[in-house]
């Protein structure tokens, strides 16, 4: 059982994807008919080209997804994680999820390995700001540049910082678990490998099968990640 595992480890890290942010109601990338990129183009609007020869469409694109985030909030499993890193039950979250949830619900710990689009910042200084400024539609610095979503654009890499700090704490893990990700998107993908390349017992839970299922010591799909994660929490704490 996933409780008796957290009870044995000394170091858990987490990692989450898609279907986390998915039981807040936003949608996600990829999923046929619904998933974002089935009714756009990231090259056109999500790009370091759009950004520098489309500027509008790439401010209505972001603007958009910044305002559909305010009609969202963690879900019980946000906090439950928040919970269990002040408890010292976890010691980290790897997440691909750029709506900044985590952090939101007051995890400390958090590795956004594609950004965030809780803040902006600009492409010529480098000043940050909060999202406020595209809800307002408030597009440029006070020196005149562009305001820019922090989140990894197509055509550029996963930012340095967050990756190493990932890895590092994948090859420390005693437990690694995996959070409402289909493990397709590379490198990101490799995290939980590398935890059970050093010895981590490996749990996944996500609606459908994944292509690691058959490295983990526990699968668990079909259920909800907050529910999952709301029965181990009565479980752990049962006052």
């Amino acid at each position: 059982m996933l409780i008796n595992l957290l009870q044995n480890s000394k170091r858990t890290i987490i990692y989450t994807g898609a279907g986390m942010s998915t039981e807040s109601g936003l949608p996600d990338f990829r999923s046929a008919k619904t998933g974002l990129w089935e009714t756009e183009d990231p090259t056109q609007v999500a790009s370091t080209e759009a950004l520098n020869k489309d500027v509008e469409n790439f401010f209505e694109f972001y603007r958009k997804r910044v305002l559909g985030l305010k009609d969202c909030i963690p879900h019980k499993g946000h906090d439950i994680l928040a919970e269990w890193e002040r408890a010292g039950l976890i010691n980290g979250i790897i997440t691909q999820n750029v709506d900044g949830f985590h952090s939101v619900a007051g995890s400390k710990n958090v590795m956004e390995l594609h950004g965030t689009l809780q803040t902006v910042h600009c492409q010529s200084c480098g000043k940050k700001y909060g999202s406020e400024m595209y809800e307002t539609a408030s597009f440029y610095c006070t020196c005149g540049g562009k305001l820019r979503p922090s989140v990894i654009l197509f055509g550029e890499g996963l930012p340095e910082g967050p990756f190493k700090k990932a890895v590092l704490e994948s090859e420390k893990a005693d437990l690694f678990i995996v959070l409402g990700s289909s493990l397709t998107v590379t490198p990101a993908n490799q995290f939980p490998l590398l935890a059970k390349e050093q010895g981590a017992k490996l749990v996944i839970v996500n609606m459908e099968p994944t292509q690691f299922d058959r490295y983990a010591d526990l699968v668990i799909n079909n259920r909800k990640i907050g529910e999952v994660l709301a029965e181990v929490n009565r479980m752990y704490f049962p006052n």
